[in-house]
């Protein structure tokens, strides 16, 4: 791959033609000693995002010896893991499905890693394959240019100014992952409420809200385990279940639920395998619906598959359900007057 790559960027810098299309293409915008927009031209693919996709791709190249560059708008590698996490986060699927290409978890480790550890194992990857992004490099645009058949990515730097880069290459990968950006809903009776409203991607500890009253919108991972995690600080959380959801316990028969499904859709067909996790979780956790979180009519396995929604994997949130220390309300009808939230509910 890489004696490909080397053939055809030393015919590209032979070929009077491709200089040409390059020289009339920056003639324009050449930057001068006092103009603060650059044009840099990179030498293998642009990876944007320094998480841990970003990183693994940089290291995959590096193996195979293509240069990249990475561009992170934050100041830090896994800046959602860094700055948008709550203390108490573990990665919720064993580490062995967590590690990334080339380098293992260390051994001391546990099963699940705590933020802290994860957060260092990345760091220790990154030095590892010796990648060092680019931070506090925000990618405002990005479109192939036919005429050159390369890449411009127009970049603000946070830390320099108003200093404007434009990278050109020609491969893009985009590494920015699934949760980088807070969705917030705007909520009628916002501005009159009294309270905090926070995003969980704001929420560091339950510690700031012991003794009070919290209520929690939406039942997924995050969800469910904030309102464990403020049960623990002697808050008084209530759960606002917006839809259905599958619950399954982490472990099942003395596996991760993650790995034994892995393991049994290589012999059984998906359904076959989501009617044995919905049995096996009744078994362990008993009828949810009871508790006011009724399941999807796919299983979970069809129902990540079609839609990407993913289960959730209880650590301790059911418990305190059960026990009345989380009081679960289903939306139903939601009402025009004013205050944050004031939902017509069912208590279960």
């Amino acid at each position: 791959m890489d004696y490909c790559i080397r053939e055809l960027e030393g015919k590209q810098a032979h070929d009077p033609l491709f200089m040409k299309k390059m020289n009339n293409h920056k003639s324009p915008s050449s930057p001068s000693s006092t103009d603060p927009h650059r044009r840099v031209f990179v030498n293998g693919p642009v990876i944007v995002g320094a998480g841990p996709s970003g990183l693994a791709a940089a290291a995959c190249l590096k193996q195979k010896n293509i240069p990249s560059i990475i561009l992170e708008r934050s100041n830090c590698i896994a800046s959602l893991w860094q700055l948008k996490t709550y203390d108490r986060l573990r990665l919720h699927l064993p580490k062995q499905f967590c590690e990334l290409p080339f380098m293992e978890f260390p051994s001391n480790f546990p099963t699940y890693p705590s933020k802290q550890q994860f957060i260092k194992y990345l760091e220790n990857y990154a030095e590892t394959f010796h990648i060092r992004p680019k931070f506090n490099e925000t990618v405002k645009n990005a479109e192939f240019d036919s005429k050159i058949g390369c890449w411009k990515l127009k970049c603000q730097s946070s830390f320099k100014g108003d200093v404007t880069t434009e990278y050109v290459c020609r491969w893009l990968i985009v590494a920015t992952g699934e949760n980088a950006e807070a969705v917030v809903p705007d909520i009628e009776g916002a501005d009159e409420f009294e309270g905090v409203i926070r995003h969980t991607s704001l929420y560091k500890s339950g510690e700031e809200f012991r003794g009070k009253r919290v209520l929690v919108v939406g039942c997924g991972n995050s969800g469910m385990e904030v309102c464990l995690d403020l049960c623990n600080h002697d808050a008084t959380p209530s759960l606002v279940v917006r839809d259905s959801v599958h619950v399954l316990p982490r472990e099942m028969l003395g596996k991760s639920t993650f790995g034994l499904s892995m393991w049994l859709l290589k012999w059984f067909p998906l359904r076959l395998v989501d009617r044995f996790l919905l049995l096996v979780s009744w078994l362990l956790l008993g009828d949810t619906s009871q508790l006011g979180l009724d399941r999807p009519t796919l299983g979970p396995l069809q129902l990540k598959n079609l839609t990407g929604k993913t289960p959730v994997l209880d650590v301790g949130t059911l418990a305190k359900i059960k026990a009345g220390h989380i009081k679960a309300k289903h939306k139903e009808v939601k009402t025009s007057y004013s205050g944050i939230c004031r939902w017509k509910i069912r208590e279960f």
